[in-house]
C-alpha cells in the first residue's frame, strides 16, 4: 500500500521546497560495497553545531565537502559547510529575516553552494556562495512567491524553480555571469495544475527535471544548452493524478537534486497506476528502464547518479522501514543502513548525494525522529 506513503513523501518534498522541513519520512542502513564480497566502509555520522532537530545533508562534491542544513531549537533552518576533514562552517544568506533562515542545497567542485533563505516577509529567494565566502543574492523574473534554485554545475550555471503571482512553478536557468533565463515545458496555457520543476544540471548545461500537465500526471523533461525541451515518460508510469502518478525526476518524493549525470543518465522515480514507487534510468540515448532494489515492498526511490552511472538512494520494506541503497553501473545492489538508525515505520537511513568516487550523503532518522546526518565513504 503506497498510497500513505506517497502522500507523506508529497508534503515533504512541498516543505522541503520551502525548507520548513517537518519529520516526515525516515530511513536507511548504511552497509555494503560495491559487491557482497567488497569491505564495508565506515560509516560517520555527524550534526551540524547548534542543530536540534535535524541536520539534512543534500550535496557532496568531489573532494568530499558536504553542504546542506539543519534546524535549531528555535525551529529556525540555517546552511551549513562540512569540509572533507570534518569542520564545519555555518551560515546565513545576507537579507534572512530574524527567525526565519533558509537552507543550501548544492554545492560544486570548487566550492560554490546555491540554496534559498526567507526574508522578513516570508519570501524565498536564490543565493550563490563562492568558496570564499562572499554572497550574491538574486531572484528569477517574474518571481512573485519565491525563487528556489536546486542545482549549480562546475561553471557556476545554477537551475531552479520560481512561484509566479499564482504561486504556479517554472523553470529557470541563471548562467555564470548572472544572466536569468526562465522557462516551460511546452504543453499550452498554463493552468492550476500544470508547472515545470527544473531540479538537476550538468557540466555541459542539460537540465532536467519534471512537468505536470493538465490531468496533474508527472512526465520528465530533458531541456539541451540550446533551450530545445525533450520530454519522456518511464515504462509503466501511470496516467491519472491518484496517488501523483507518473514519472518523476525531481524531490516528490526522493531526495537529492542529481538526478543528471554529465553524460546524460537521469534517474528518478516512476509511480504505477497501483501507486508503487519503481526507480527509472534513462540511458543517454533515450532507452528508459525501471528497477526495484533487493527488499523493497513498498517503493524504491532513486534520488543521485554519478558520473560512472552509481545510483543512491532508499527503499521501503514491509514494515515501512526506509533502507539506503547503492546500485552500481552494473545494475547490482547494496544496501545501506546506518547503525544506530531507528528500526520503526518511517524511520532508517536516507542518502541523499553520491560524489564520482561513491561517497554518500545524506540523512538517518533516530527512535525519537531526529535526523542526523552522516557520510559513508568511498569504498578503497
Amino acid at each position: 500500500m503506497m498510497t500513505n506513503h506517497i502522500a507523506l513523501a508529497r508534503f515533504c518534498s512541498a516543505v522541503r521546497r520551502k525548507e520548513a522541513l517537518a519529520l516526515c519520512l525516515a530511513l536507511c542502513i548504511l552497509g555494503l560495497g560495491l559487491s557482497a564480497s567488497a569491505r564495508e566502509p565506515s560509516i560517520i555520522t555527524f550534526d551540524a553545531p547548534g542543530a536540534q532537530y535535524l541536520t539534512y545533508p543534500d550535496s557532496i562534491n568531489p573532494a568530499g565537502a558536504i553542504t546542506g542544513y539543519y534546524e535549531d531549537a528555535n525551529s529556525v533552518y540555517h546552511s551549513f559547510l562540512r569540509a572533507p576533514d570534518g569542520a564545519f562552517t555555518t551560515f546565513n544568506a545576507p537579507g534572512t529575516g530574524a527567525g526565519q533562515g533558509g537552507g543550501a542545497v548544492s554545492i560544486n567542485p570548487e566550492g560554490a553552494i546555491t540554496g534559498n533563505y526567507v526574508d522578513a516577509n516570508f519570501v524565498y529567494h536564490g543565493y550563490l556562495r563562492t568558496p570564499d565566502g562572499r554572497f550574491t543574492t538574486f531572484d528569477a523574473p517574474g518571481a512573485a512567491n519565491g525563487t528556489n534554485p536546486e542545482s549549480i554545475n562546475p561553471a557556476g550555471a545554477i537551475t531552479g524553480i520560481y512561484y509566479d503571482a499564482s504561486y504556479m512553478g517554472h523553470g529557470f536557468l541563471r548562467d555564470p555571469q548572472g544572466w536569468i533565463k526562465t522557462f516551460d515545458v511546452p504543453g499550452g496555457t498554463l493552468g492550476p495544475n500544470i508547472a515545470t520543476y527544473a531540479y538537476s544540471i550538468n557540466p555541459a548545461g542539460w537540465i532536467a527535471g519534471a512537468y505536470y500537465d493538465a490531468s496533474g500526471v508527472a512526465h520528465g523533461f530533458l531541456r539541451a544548452p540550446d533551450g530545445k525541451i525533450t520530454t519522456f515518460d518511464a515504462p509503466g508510469a501511470g496516467t491519472t493524478a491518484d496517488s501523483a502518478q507518473g514519472t518523476h525526476v525531481d524531490d516528490y518524493a526522493s531526495f537529492g537534486t542529481s538526478g543528471l549525470n554529465p553524460a546524460g543518465a537521469i534517474t528518478g522515480l516512476v509511480i504505477t497506476s497501483s501507486g508503487l514507487g519503481r526507480g527509472f534510468l534513462r540511458a543517454p540515448q533515450g532507452r528508459v528502464t525501471t528497477f526495484d532494489a533487493l527488499g523493497e515492498a513498498n517503493g524504491t526511490f532513486p534520488g543521485n547518479i554519478n558520473p560512472e552511472g552509481a545510483i543512491t538512494g532508499y527503499y521501503l520494506d514491509a514494515n515501512f522501514l526506509n533502507h539506503g541503497f547503492l546500485r552500481d553501473p552494473d545494475g547490482r545492489f547494496t544496501t545501506i543502513d546506518v547503525p544506530g538508525a531507528g528500526t520503526g515505520a518511517y524511520q532508517g537511513t536516507i542518502p541523499a548525494g553520491i560524489n564520482p568516487s561513491g561517497a554518500i550523503t545524506g540523512f538517518w532518522v533516530g527512535a525519537n525522529n531526529v535526523w542526523h546526518g552522516f557520510l559513508r565513504p568511498a569504498m578503497p
